[in-house]
């Protein structure tokens, strides 16, 4: 599943981001959803969320 579409991500759900500083180098950081950051029901390039680590960034993958 992609994270394109913000119904597929719940609070708690594992999931692969990839954080600002990682673009462009295919670096995906694995984490639990702590909170939901976009809130339109889609983003070409991932829902923004915020990981229990403190990490924020964009969904490429749902575990």
């Amino acid at each position: 599943m992609n994270g394109n579409n913000r119904s597929n991500i719940l609070i708690g759900i594992a999931v692969n981001i990839e954080q600002k500083l990682d673009q462009g180098t295919g670096e995906l950081t694995e984490g639990t959803v702590r909170k939901i950051l976009t809130n339109s029901p889609t983003h070409p390039h991932g829902i923004k969320v915020i990981l229990e680590s403190g990490e924020v960034g964009r969904v490429k993958e749902i575990l």
